[in-house]
């Protein structure tokens, strides 16, 4: 902006290629939604089956209405961030309806569909037990939705082209933003619905039973964490069902992109492959060592250590790493040491491409190399020139920006989340540990999540489940007032 006006550079977005792209984005939802119409159709309970009938009729209502806009020869940046902000905004409303015929309150309703379509796991209810099966399969279909699209949509909208980061996760190097994200879609699609079907089998021959199994494998291949026990894994019988739905979380939490590459490579370049993924073996490093600090807190720390520290240990770390919130024993009896070394598990976070939330593997990489860089310099001549690189690639100055932006707010926006429950009188450290779950969308809670929290901090909880599944850049850009007014390019 120069003198109060407009960059000639900068364009609006244009209403019609949001609102068509929006309609086609409605006409897949209500598809992916008429599953539940039909699972609660199935299990007799048709009062529900009729609010998903309206929430359908709304959806292909919309995408008929948009359908004959004219197709946009590209899509421009904020176009894309502004339509992702309004798909995980809108999809929470309307929902909420449908499980308000569970008996739940709006607010609590709304909570719990922001946290399944953020694939995040936290929850106001005081039971899931003494609910039906539609409504368990309904939060974890609602999951496995929300982390099928923001895998599909995170690498295409958030990163320009020929970045480090599409790179590292397979993205089609081109600059046809449109057309690699219908490649990306496709290839993604695959290997979540392949490593859906390998989930599901892997949990079922840990002998749990096949309700359980799809319900936990949905929600554990998005790293959403919705469980149909109270306990969540602390309720399976033996370590063996646990740590199979582990398993398949820690999958979810690898770049998707990187099983396809591995599938059309073969066995043993695809073995290479996978252990030479910088993103994949950090998060298990990362995992591994939080672990070992977790056995050693509950082993040696205050308190009686629980049986099988070391089987906890190593399932809560996984869960806080790939960001899915399974539990194993209650978060709220572990000491202060042991919460801070999940949060900062949980603020970090899996891969970038995955379903995983927290700031990412990759940014904190980039944090760290910028670290040793500036301390290798300082041994180097003023005239030496020193080229930041990340497993072997080159670092561009965009690319730097923006991951130390997106750490700066995320720990901003947590920062300002935490706030108004310290001065309504929770407990600092606890309040912490719930706000990094939501923006983290871990959904791992000490307690102070539940049906009795003020609707104001379920709100502020909802709004940081949605600001760290968009990585708040997109939010922003959504209410940012040059996104909508200025100059339009033509279609």
């Amino acid at each position: 902006m120069k003198n109060g006006r407009i960059d000639p550079l900068s364009y609006a977005v244009r209403g019609r290629v949001v609102l068509k792209y929006f309609g086609q984005f409605c006409l897949v939802a209500a598809i992916l939604t008429s599953v539940t119409l039909l699972v609660a159709f199935l299990n007799g309970e048709f009062d529900l089956a009729l609010r998903y009938a309206l929430i359908i009729l709304a959806l292909l209502a919309i995408a008929f209405f948009f359908r004959r806009l004219p197709e946009p020869r590209n899509i421009q940046a904020n176009e894309a961030l502004v339509l992702t902000a309004l798909i995980f905004i809108t999809i929470p409303l309307l929902l909420s309806y449908a499980l308000m015929g569970s008996g739940l309150p709006f607010a609590d309703a709304l909570f719990e569909a922001v946290s399944g379509v953020t694939t995040t796991g936290l929850s106001t209810l005081v039971s899931v037990e003494d609910k039906p099966p539609s409504f368990l399969f309904a939060r974890a279909w609602l999951q496995w939705s929300g982390g099928l699209g923001i895998a599909v949509l995170t690498v295409a909208l958030i990163f320009g082209p020929g970045t480090v980061a599409r790179q590292l996760v397979g993205f089609a190097d081109s600059d046809d933003v449109t057309g690699s994200t219908k490649l990306y879609a496709r290839r993604i699609l695959i290997a979540y619905g392949l490593l859906t079907i390998f989930g599901f089998i892997v949990i079922l021959l840990a002998g749990v039973a096949p309700f359980s199994a799809l319900v936990h494998c949905l929600a554990a291949i998005s790293t959403g964490g919705f469980s149909s026990h109270d306990q969540s894994l602390g309720a399976m019988s033996g370590w063996l069902p646990a740590a199979a739905v582990m398993a398949v979380s820690t999958l979810g939490a690898i770049p998707l992109a990187l099983y396809y590459k591995s599938y059309r490579q073969g066995f043993r370049a695809s073995l290479m492959t996978l252990a030479g993924d910088i993103q994949l073996r950090t998060v298990l490093i990362l995992s591994a060592f939080s672990a070992a600090l977790l056995w050693l807190l509950m082993s040696f720390g205050p308190g009686d250590a629980p049986t099988g520290s070391g089987g906890h240990a190593v399932l809560m770390a996984l869960s806080a790493q790939t960001t899915t919130g399974f539990s194993t024993l209650t978060v709220a009896d572990l000491d202060p040491a042991a919460k801070l070394v999940m949060i900062l598990s949980m603020l970090i976070g899996g891969g970038i491409g995955s379903t995983a939330g927290g700031i990412k593997i990759l940014r904190l990489l980039i944090l760290l190399r910028l670290i040793k860089l500036t301390l290798i310099r300082i041994c180097l001549s003023p005239h030496a020139v020193l080229e930041p690189r990340l497993n072997g690639k080159s670092l561009g100055d965009e690319e730097i920006h923006q991951a130390l932006l997106l750490i700066i707010l995320f720990g901003l926006v947590i920062f300002v989340s935490w706030l108004p429950f310290v001065i309504m009188g929770y407990n600092p450290l606890d309040s912490l540990f719930e706000v990094v779950s939501a923006t983290g969308t871990v959904g791992l809670s000490t307690g102070i999540t539940a049906s009795g929290l003020p609707n104001l901090l379920k709100m502020v909880l909802c709004a940081d489940m949605l600001m760290g599944r968009l990585e708040i850049i997109a939010i922003l850009v959504l209410f940012y007032p040059r996104t909508w007014l200025g100059r339009r390019m033509s279609l």
